[in-house]
């Protein structure tokens, strides 16, 4: 396994963002039915107070007759960074706020991943390779 990036800095110069394949939306339900047959196929779920969350492709949500008004696009930082890190959230969301661009956070365990409308995709990346070169410029 690759060093674990563990401060801000070392996390943001070290981010490089990958604008992943495909299109997806957030979808929410307490279908115990629609659940068991769109868990297996979604990338992420996330269980909540009003229903199960969950992050699926625009084509799977078309083919089950669910909203598709938000499509999505996925910007992966490809870093390793430790999970007690601080600060890359924070940069990433702030850099893309104060550029208009709306996003959604979700982390796993190796990597953040920023979910964001699939119209802003092109200026977003933008965004996040102009904060990793500025990180990496300015030094620790």
């Amino acid at each position: 396994m690759p060093d674990i990036a563990r401060t801000a800095h070392q996390m943001i110069s070290g981010m490089t963002p990958v604008l992943q394949p495909g299109v997806f939306v957030f979808i929410t339900t307490d279908d115990p039915a629609l659940v068991a047959s769109l868990s297996p196929k979604a990338i992420s779920t996330f269980r909540e107070q009003e229903g199960m969350s969950l992050l699926i492709s625009v084509a799977l949500a078309k083919e089950s007759l669910l909203n598709t008004d938000y499509p999505m696009r996925c910007i992966t930082l490809n870093v390793f960074s430790s999970l007690e890190g601080v600060g890359l959230t924070a940069a990433v969301s702030s850099a893309l706020g104060d550029s208009g661009i709306a996003c959604n956070m979700v982390a796993a365990f190796h990597h953040d991943h920023v979910f964001l409308p699939a119209k802003m995709c092109d200026r977003a990346m933008e965004v996040l390779l102009s904060l990793q070169n500025q990180a990496a410029k300015h030094g620790p």
